[in-house]
């Protein structure tokens, strides 16, 4: 089971304080070839748009870069909501908003974030062995105006990426310098939402490309729409020092942030549709969480016209504690069921990659070797709790865990209509386990997977791309899953996982600018998964719950207009099928797969600059989803609709109004099947469907200031 974070709340103001040097960008422009299978001269266009995906810049259909620019032009609930500019990934939450999100992307349900790689500025953001979720990826300490650029691919085609990558992976990259030397956003809106963001950029040495500074704190508070105010409190700041150019510098970057919230988690439908409790009420005002975020990293890169080499490490400190509770009293009766999730991380990793320019019988190669490195030292635990305070312990482990991954992937120019991408990658895992709570549960495992990769671009033929990829990948499994020997709570003996469960991707892809103007892309994909493994830290189990193996296969068809160079329109469907491999898998009848996403769409149009006006229109569907097995509960379908309209009043000053779920539909942000009891004295409800409602329309208004 996984929770999901809505907005909070924070009322520090004199948080903000003037410190803060900030960061320039250039970026949405993008080059656009216009080969076609004549021979005739090649002629660069200019397109400026959100997404940087031209022929000629991608290996995939479904790969692509998002310029940082699409984030200042629409509206966002939440920071990770980013991630939904991503074609055909959904981002929802069933907790408060100091929890990483639920994450949604080709059938799988990502929990929070397995098989989904997420980094910002080169730094993975999955916690493998996490307190609550296997590759749990808590993006809230994100700040989308100082995005870059969003590069993601999807599936395991890649050699340089490794764990939880097989659904896809996203790399979050900073600005070095903003737009103005500085900025100053402050915001308001419904349920006492209030956010201020000061950040500042400055050289440091005359040349444009020498020493720069990027500083910038924010601060965010919140109590959203709940019964149970969420007294969301997030204080947030960044400082990045860096020098030279794409070609040759380097970066660092410290990161410090720190959160508190209460949570209305998800709660019985039917008492919902009955009336005895309120929409956005709860059954546990105690619920919530805080976290904590410690990150110091850093990146060097040279280029020459031989090859180049790029090295980059980090080293962070992670808390994390969570309070939920999903069955209320069918566990324990007197004391509620109510479980508390904690863990205090330390980790340190880098990467080394060397590439070199060569000609192969006069054929174009670039060939690149890379060694991947991750360290995790954590304690990490579930207790059983009442109103936050522990009854009981579930179990108490200390956990060190290293992931090492070595790859090789060559780029060939075979002819000026044929690439291909060539990759080999092996990943090693070694875990070890020390069971305060539970000796027997001590132990050790490793495990290795080796995995290849193999692509070919054909084309352009008449301003379209052809792609065919294949490849392998893999996701870990918590460290508990795969060496405990007996059940932390009922003592029986448990399941042996493994360390490392594969998968294997494969598409049929076409991208064409055929049409001016117009950037679109087709993919056929199928992904098959050796096991729906994960761990399931929530109270009652506190173990492995071992799923059979699965098939999943789509169609994703993406499109991005520049119809003027003031109308941008932006229209995305992804269609999927997800089964268990086999019929009635899991000891249950059917094959479909609980909370498989099958369909999901969105459309977006955004006026720039016209006069001093701006605004921005986008509606998303996803679509009902099984909520068991065998299909009898389903989630509904759901359709949001965002506004967001800026004016400028002043060269230094511009106007935000945002309109969220505009026309104010119930939804719901994500729905379960479960065993519950709301009550002590009340029947257990076997098979029953909790959901958690989406946020209800609400504006919120703010003033940038650029100075």
């Amino acid at each position: 089971m996984a929770q999901f974070t809505l907005t909070s709340r924070l009322r520090s103001w004199h948080l903000f304080l003037p410190f803060c040097c900030a960061f320039q960008v250039h970026a949405g422009t993008v080059p656009v070839d216009d080969t076609s299978s004549d021979a005739t001269p090649v002629t660069r266009v200019v397109v400026t748009g959100h997404y940087l995906n031209g022929l000629g810049t991608s290996d995939a259909a479904s790969q692509g870069v998002i310029s940082g620019y699409l984030l200042n032009d629409i509206p966002l609930l939440r920071p990770g909501e980013v991630l939904e500019n991503v074609p055909g990934l959904v981002v929802t939450q069933h907790s408060g908003d100091g929890k990483a999100n639920q994450y949604f992307l080709r059938g799988y349900n990502l929990d929070h974030g397995t098989d989904f790689a997420t980094s910002v500025d080169g730094v993975p953001v999955n916690m493998p062995t996490n307190a609550h979720g296997q590759g749990y990826s808590d993006l809230n300490f994100l700040i989308p105006e100082l995005v870059q650029q969003i590069d993601y691919q999807k599936g395991p085609y890649f050699a340089n990426t490794g764990d939880f990558s097989s659904a896809g992976s996203a790399n979050i990259k900073y600005r070095d310098m903003l737009d103005s030397h500085g900025l100053l956003n402050v915001t308001t809106g419904a349920n006492n939402y209030h956010r201020g963001l000061l950040a500042g950029s400055s050289l440091l040495t005359p040349d444009s490309d020498g020493l720069r500074i990027l500083g910038a704190v924010e601060g965010l508070e919140s109590d959203g729409p709940w019964v149970v105010p969420e007294h969301l409190r997030k204080i947030n700041s960044l400082v990045k020092l860096s020098d030279g150019n794409q070609n040759n510098g380097w970066s660092i970057d410290g990161m410090a942030y720190n959160a508190h919230w209460n949570s209305t988690d998800q709660v019985p439908l039917e008492l919902i549709e009955s009336g005895q409790l309120p929409r956005f009420g709860s059954l546990n005002p105690t619920d919530g969480g805080d976290s904590q975020r410690l990150l110091l990293s850093g990146e060097w890169h040279e280029k020459d016209t031989q090859g180049y080499t790029k090295a980059s490490a980090y080293a962070e400190h992670y808390q994390l504690k969570l309070w939920s509770d999903f069955t209320f009293y069918e566990l324990r009766p007197t004391t509620g069921d109510q479980f508390e999730q904690f863990e205090n991380r330390n980790l340190f990793g880098g990467q080394l990659a060397r590439g070199w320019f060569i000609d192969v019988l006069g054929k174009q190669n670039t060939l690149e070797t890379g060694l991947q490195v991750r360290h995790d030292d954590l304690g990490v635990g579930l207790l059983n709790s009442e109103n936050r305070i522990p009854v009981s312990t579930v179990n108490n482990d200390g956990v060190s865990e290293t992931e090492t991954g070595l790859y090789i992937q060559d780029s060939t120019v075979w002819t000026s209509w044929l690439r291909s991408l060539i990759g080999l990658r092996e990943d090693f895992i070694q875990l070890n386990l020390n069971s305060m709570s539970n000796p027997i549960n001590s132990g050790n495992a490793s495990g290795n997977k080796f995995s290849p990769k193999l692509s070919f671009i054909f084309g352009p033929w008449y301003k379209t791309e052809f792609f065919l990829n294949y490849g392998e990948g893999f996701h870990s499994n918590d460290a508990r899953g795969v060496i405990d020997k007996v059940d932390p709570t009922t003592g029986t003996p448990a399941d042996a996982v493994p360390a490392l469960v594969g998968s294997i991707g494969k598409e049929i892809g076409i991208k064409t600018t055929i049409i001016p103007g117009l950037e679109s892309a087709i993919a056929l994909w199928r992904l098959d998964s050796a096991s729906e493994i994960i761990y399931s830290a929530d109270s009652d189990i506190g173990s492995t719950s071992p799923n059979g193996a699965s098939k999943r296969y789509g169609l994703e068809w993406n499109n991005h207009m520049v119809v003027k160079p003031w109308l941008l329109l932006d229209g995305d469907i992804a269609w999927t099928r997800a089964r268990y491999a086999d019929d009635n898998a899991n000891g249950s009848i059917g094959h479909l797969i609980p909370n498989a996403v099958g369909k999901v769409a969105l459309l977006r149009a955004t006026l720039r600059h016209l006069g001093p006006w701006s605004a921005s229109w986008e509606t998303r569907y996803i679509g009902s989803y099984p909520l068991t097995q065998d299909g009898t509960l389903k989630a509904p379908s759901a359709i949001v609709s965002n506004l967001e309209i800026k004016r400028v009043l002043t060269p230094k000053c511009t106007l935000l109004v945002e309109g969220l779920n505009i026309f104010n539909r119930q939804y719901y942000d994500i729905g379960y099947e479960q065993d519950y009891q709301v009550t002590p004295t009340s029947p257990l409800v076997p098979s029953g469907v909790t959901v958690h409602p989406g946020e209800p329309r609400q504006f919120r208004v703010g003033l940038n200031f650029t100075f």
